[in-house]
């Protein structure tokens, strides 16, 4: 009978990167599968992490789940004949950040690019778990990113204390956009707000994905 060296492996010693969801599902944070996506957990995360490190006015926080209703908000009135899928994408173009949180811009420059790659695999496999494509058309990722400047504006200017020439110069001001009205909501609600939205989306996906197989 051997003898134990009473050495760990590599394996056990290596350090835990996997996270525990509500749900139950166990996400592995270098290598996230489809499988351990579930849409309760984004929501439940994103309604909990707050932009603008909570730097922001207001009797609460306003949380990246509000933040990514208001894209897809955008989106649709700057492409009103966009298919759901798109609109979905919209919707979910943080939601890597109900594990990574929502880190400010000039920390994710400081960061460089090795965040942005473990943020993009992320990002595939909530895409992927919801039948989506794991990386967007440039021509679509264009408009998201033009309505989340226009929200980080809007944001910036009613919320976080800017001037609206300060706003103006970094986030560069909305133009074909109409000004919306920003209030922060309670995370029970913000959540419940954010899986309303998935969830009308997701129906209007799966019905169009139908009527073109019809065809």
């Amino acid at each position: 009978m051997k003898k134990s060296s009473g050495k760990k492996s590599s394996k056990e010693t290596a350090p835990r990167a996997w996270q525990r969801m509500l749900s139950g599902r166990r996400l592995d944070l270098l290598d996230p599968s489809p499988f351990d996506i579930e849409i309760e957990d984004i929501a439940h995360g994103l309604a909990r992490v707050a932009r603008w490190n909570g730097q922001t006015l207001g009797d609460h926080a306003f949380s990246v789940a509000e933040h990514c209703v208001l894209v897809e908000e955008i989106c649709r009135s700057l492409r009103p004949g966009w298919p759901a899928k798109w609109r979905l994408s919209a919707l979910l173009h943080d939601a890597p950040e109900y594990v990574v949180g929502d880190m400010i811009s000039p920390f994710k420059a400081a960061l460089g690019m090795d965040y942005k790659a473990f943020e993009h695999k992320l990002e595939a496999a909530i895409h992927l778990r919801y039948g989506l494509p794991a990386q967007v058309p440039q021509s679509i990722e264009a408009v998201i990113k033009r309505a989340d400047r226009a929200s980080a504006y809007f944001e910036a200017v009613q919320l976080a204390g800017f001037a609206e020439p300060e706003a103006a110069r970094i986030f560069t001001r909305p133009r074909g956009i109409m000004p919306v009205k920003i209030t922060p909501l309670p995370p029970k609600e913000a959540q419940q707000v954010f899986l309303s939205r998935f969830e009308k989306l997701l129906a209007r996906m799966e019905r169009e994905a139908g009527a073109t197989k019809a065809r």
